[in-house]
């Protein structure tokens, strides 16, 4: 496999100077361009999923399969232009659009709700102008409605019967009739909520059209998705196979490095025996929905698919499900052949508390688990020392940290001393720090260099770095068992589009470039 380099970096902190309060889709070109330059073959994304109303997580979806609305570029929308774009909207929405372009954090529901209104303004155009005249453009829409009814047709009826019934409203409490999709009512709603459900067939079209020419325009960088481990029980996938969920159990983590008393995610548990009997049908069609959207993607927490925690919500004990190794061995395994077999590379997060089988199931059917630096040591050895990247397997994943974990620079601040003199002493760091002890250092330039170059040097054939590590910022995405206003919400200091005109940008692409050359990362 060729050895690369890659940026982790949430589409939503990458906005430009254009786009509407965060990242978009539009800004993928750019954001490419600086990769490319920068010798960074890769930029992982984390869930483009449609997001439950009222979340801001992207593993909290409401689908599946839907590219999230809130990512489509308006400026690209050309039934938007045609009403005259951002010069056409109110002045209390021009006031708004102009905070959240200048706000250091993501504000979701102002821009959810800037964007909605319009998105619905420039629907009614295409209504009236193409729809109506059954145009080229309104042929285009019916010929991707017909080529996505897989998923499309039962989300976007699961849409509009939401916005009908409330978004505050769980498909739980609708109507029996809706709730148990009796077949006369589904029919009348589609009948009754026809142009609702062509609204949010709209959205997925201008969203697939749009992500389309963002990979052919990727300027040779591919673009990583991120499969969610499951989906939200207020979703479209869940309202269609009830029978393939637990609704009163809820899933998570059992206690590890992220949190001493686990998490609870509060999504339902699956019905591995439903599943199984449905040949795994829904999670076939996940693996074809993301090798149609990504190069490839990671699994996220894989070791769930070969035993899943639950948490009764009647306060009974947690447990893990299936509940003996040979069934959690045989499960995981065939969970990962379905995705494999949807074409696209996937590797494992296969990071916390993970049984040893697992982590050979995984080498054994050849998909790369991640090597986070500060967890990788020899944990049975006398003194937990940590392993040199140089060790780390060629199929496997070196990252300086996630989306969830703490910068490197805060790891840094923290470390006890011993373990930054076992750092410092480690061979690799050795040579690219040209023998200097780093223990007493505080996390500056020259430690940050070190540790992302020793990294680059590492035997993993793929390297991600999260932006925070390549800067040495100290800000995070995501603190895992915590719900806060600061969680998601991190952008970019700079637009997207100007990052060629910050001194800071400019230096980091072009040290970048030469860690790539000199470690063999480039293609």
């Amino acid at each position: 496999m060729t050895r690369r380099a890659g940026l982790l970096l949430p589409l939503f902190s990458c906005p430009s100077t254009t786009s509407w309060g965060l990242g978009d889709i539009g800004d993928v070109g750019p954001l490419t361009r600086w990769l490319a330059a920068a010798g960074l073959r890769v930029l992982q994304l984390l869930p483009l999923n449609e997001v439950a109303p009222g979340q801001q997580s992207p593993y909290s979806a409401i689908s599946a399969m839907a590219i999230d609305p809130i990512f489509i570029d308006m400026a690209e929308v050309a039934d938007f232009a045609a009403l005259g774009g951002e010069a056409a909207l109110a002045s209390t929405d021009r006031e708004t659009l102009a905070a959240i372009r200048h706000a250091t954090r993501i504000d979701y529901r102002a821009i959810r709700r800037l964007k909605q209104s319009a998105q619905r303004a420039a629907f009614e155009r295409f209504v009236d102008a193409e729809w109506r005249r059954e145009s080229d453009r309104a042929r285009e829409l019916r010929t991707f409605v017909s080529e996505q009814a897989w998923w499309i047709e039962d989300y976007a009826l699961f849409r509009a019967l939401h916005g009908r019934e409330g978004d505050d409203r769980p498909w739980t409490e609708w109507p029996p009739a809706l709730r148990h999709r009796n077949y006369t009512s589904i029919v009348r709603a589609r009948q009754d909520l026809a142009q609702d459900v062509l609204f949010h067939q709209y959205q997925q079209w201008l969203a697939a059209e749009q992500w389309r020419r963002a990979r052919r325009d990727a300027n040779g960088v591919a673009l990583l998705g991120d499969l969610p481990f499951t989906v939200d029980a207020d979703s479209a996938d869940v309202w269609v196979r009830p029978d393939q969920f637990h609704l009163d159990i809820t899933i998570g983590a059992p206690p590890d490095a992220f949190s001493a008393d686990g998490q609870n995610w509060g999504t339902p548990l699956y019905r591995w025996d439903a599943i199984e009997r449905d040949d795994f049908r829904w999670l076939r069609a996940r693996a074809r929905r993301g090798a149609d959207l990504f190069d490839g993607y990671r699994i996220d927490h894989a070791v769930g698919f070969f035993r899943t925690y639950g948490r009764p919500k009647n306060g009974g004990p947690a447990f893990f499900t299936p509940p003996d190794e040979p069934a959690q061995r045989a499960l995981g395994e065939r969970v990962i052949e379905v995705f494999r077999g949807a074409g696209a590379d996937i590797f494992a997060e296969d990071l916390g508390t993970v049984p040893d089988f697992v982590r050979a199931s995984l080498t054994r059917l050849g998909v790369a688990g991640f090597k986070v630096f500060r967890w990788e040591r020899h944990w049975h050895t006398a003194g937990r020392p940590f392993r040199d990247p140089s060790e780390y397997p060629p199929v496997s994943v070196a990252a300086s940290g996630t989306h969830d974990t703490e910068p490197l620079a805060v790891w840094w601040d923290h470390a006890p001393l011993d373990e930054r003199g076992q750092v410092s002493a480690l061979p690799t760091v050795v040579r690219v720090s040209g023998g200097a002890d780093l223990a007493d250092a505080p996390y500056d330039a020259r430690v940050r260099d070190v540790l992302i170059e020793a990294l680059y040097a590492s035997g993993s054939d793929l390297l991600l770095l999260p932006v925070q590590d390549v800067f040495g910022w100290r800000d995070r995405i995501n603190e895992p068992a915590t719900m806060n206003d600061e969680n998601w919400t991190f952008r970019l200091p700079w637009p997207v589009d100007k990052l060629n005109e910050i001194p800071e940008a400019l230096e980091r692409k072009n040290q970048l470039a030469e860690w790539a050359r000199t470690s063999g990362r480039v293609t």
